[in-house]
């Protein structure tokens, strides 16, 4: 049985799958904080305990993927699977993984994270397709229809742009991230609401479509990131979302990768 572990800037995710060489998506899924300086001892206490609310042993767990972007905390997380799953990770970069060509200027420059998506949404839903990440950043990744990883659009995340618009405006009050009733704002908090939402539906259909005069009209668009839904609410450009798309890379990336993936059941 696989853990897949997302380390992300702002959270990290994990997926338990029970079966490493099923396409499926992951049986329970976790999201905690990214805590750079975490130890390996506080990483088995937050899997145990983690592991015990779910009611899975921790000895079901017998191979572990990484995709981190967080490098600083690497060797803690490391040296905490092998403690306690004995199971050494495999961390997945451009350079150790054969499942996708990365056709870009500087192919080890690519994020683990990105690169997992593109993988995950490449045997999900087949090529040419776009990825999108919506989280600390707002990613854009492209695949053409031959299946290369052809390169990316970075813009700043919504949250990050919220708080640096209210941190800059002493006025404007924390808003959730909710959908106004329509695009036009009656009072502040839904006037904040809808700039927000739709001026991302709005970046998000502008590069959509220069991304498909490039790879393809017929590309599928596919979203992740936990405010994926709220976007894909009010869009025809987005196809689908899948909110574990970078575990879903991570699982394929073991299965097609380790020397032991088909003695893991």
């Amino acid at each position: 049985m696989l853990l897949a572990i997302d380390v992300g800037n702002s959270e990290t995710k994990l997926g338990f799958f029970s079966s490493v060489m099923s396409s499926a998506s992951p049986e329970r899924t976790w999201r905690v904080t990214t805590v750079s300086r975490r130890t390996a001892d506080e990483y088995g206490v937050l899997f145990a305990a983690l592991f015990r609310r779910a009611e899975i042993p921790l000895g079901r767990v017998r191979a572990i993927a990484i995709s981190s972007v967080v490098p600083s905390g690497d060797a803690a997380l490391a040296e905490a699977c092998e403690h306690y799953f004995n199971a050494t990770p495999l961390f997945i970069t451009a350079a150790t993984q054969s499942l996708i060509d990365v056709a870009t200027e500087r192919p080890r420059e690519l994020g683990s994270d990105l690169l997992s998506a593109a993988i995950g949404a490449k045997e999900r839903y087949g090529t040419p397709l776009v990825a999108i990440g919506y989280g600390t950043a707002t990613t854009f990744s492209a695949v053409s229809r031959e299946g290369a990883f052809i390169g990316a659009a970075i813009a700043p995340g919504i949250r990050i742009s919220v708080d640096a618009l209210i941190a800059r405006a002493a006025k404007l009050p924390q808003v959730a991230l909710e959908v106004p009733n329509g695009p036009i704002g009656r009072e502040t908090v839904s006037s904040l609401q809808s700039g927000i939402v739709f001026g991302f539906v709005g970046q998000t259909e502008g590069i959509v479509a220069r991304f498909r005069a490039v790879v393809g009209e017929d590309a599928t668009v596919v979203a992740t990131g936990g405010l994926a839904d709220v976007i894909a609410r009010h869009t025809t450009a987005i196809d689908a979302v899948e909110p574990h798309l970078v575990l879903l890379g991570l699982r394929k990336y073991y299965s097609e990768h380790s020397t032991d993936a088909a003695r893991v059941v």
